[in-house]
């Protein structure tokens, strides 16, 4: 009796196994080791917003539904064309300027698709497609953080994006998420680093794979350790500098990402979020890199620019009034 138990049990593991493991994807090209090989130049500009719209119910959209959505967003840009307030505008924070007109612009003009299916946002969950409640202890801090990010008396107080030291809105992650324009990634693979060149502020990641422990060192962009699990590439990273969590995350958040290879021009991302201290629940992203031709261009920010002393100068002249 004990040996046809055991018999079944491993029956049934093997099964299991069997229903759970997918074959290698034999169309995606490999590096020497056998893993898929991400060394290329890609995108992941697409009109599809972080957050669902109020408007709208499901993840995926028909593919009527994606159409009118890409058109609204299309009269959106045309309409703030040489305007000098636009949502578009005030999302790049440079309301009532016009700092941004359509030229600079380059966010695509289509949602991403996972599987062929549409997406209205980026966050798959939870379910409603919106990032999750802040706690109150969480909520105190930002709002304190707001008070020292309206300061003038010097540049060392500007946010780290307004200063060139980040790219704003996540672009070079982690998350990485797609901007107003700058969306392109050189990423350069080997057996113990994998390099991530983001276009915007030509920000670079390295993710170590030769190693389990992170480093108590606070950075950037994180600490960043990989590990292959099948065909996904598993990325943790942790360690991040208070200034540059995503979205005023704690500086215990965590963020997994995950890399699938699906074709030699697209590969899908994912990452979670995890910070217990400042959201009620973890939540996720899902949506596609694709190929690029390239180059990634030499990006310039604050070279040559006399704006910051000039305008820092202006306001200590109003204060002397």
């Amino acid at each position: 009796m004990l040996r046809k138990l055991t018999l079944i049990t491993c029956a049934l593991a093997l099964l299991a196994a069997a229903q759970t493991s997918r074959p290698a994807n034999k169309s995606i090209p490999r590096t020497k080791d056998g893993h898929p090989d991400l060394t290329g130049i890609w995108t992941n500009v697409t009109v599809t917003p972080l957050e669902r719209p109020a408007s709208v119910k499901s993840l995926n959209l028909t593919d009527a539904e994606a159409r009118a959505f890409e058109q609204s967003q299309a009269k959106e840009l045309a309409d703030s064309d040489g305007a000098s307030d636009s949502p578009i505008i005030r999302a790049a924070g440079s309301s009532g300027t016009g700092g941004y007109n359509v030229l600079f612009i380059d966010r695509g003009n289509q949602l991403a698709r996972v599987d062929g299916q549409p997406r209205s946002s980026l966050i798959s969950d939870p379910p409603d497609g919106k990032v999750p409640p802040v706690t109150a202890d969480a909520r105190k801090r930002l709002q304190a953080d707001m008070m020292r990010n309206i300061k003038f008396d010097d540049i060392k107080d500007r946010p780290v994006s307004e200063r060139c030291l980040l790219g704003f809105g996540s672009t070079s992650g982690p998350p990485m998420l797609p901007v107003l324009y700058n969306n392109n990634y050189q990423i350069v693979e080997t057996p113990d680093t994998i390099m991530i060149l983001v276009e915007m502020v030509h920000d670079v990641r390295f993710i170590h794979m030769n190693t389990a422990k992170h480093v108590d060192v606070e950075q950037w962009l994180g600490d960043s350790i990989g590990h292959w699990e099948g065909d996904t590439l598993v990325v943790e990273t942790t360690n991040f500098n208070p200034l540059s969590t995503f979205r005023g995350g704690s500086p215990h958040m965590k963020v997994t990402e995950r890399f699938t290879l699906q074709s030699p021009s697209e590969f899908l991302y994912k990452a979670t979020v995890e910070d217990p201290d400042t959201w009620a629940r973890p939540f996720t992203l899902e949506f596609p890199f694709n190929a690029a031709k390239g180059p990634v261009y030499e990006y310039a920010c604050h070279e040559g620019n006399y704006a910051a002393a000039d305008i820092m100068g202006g306001a200590r002249k109003a204060d002397s009034k």
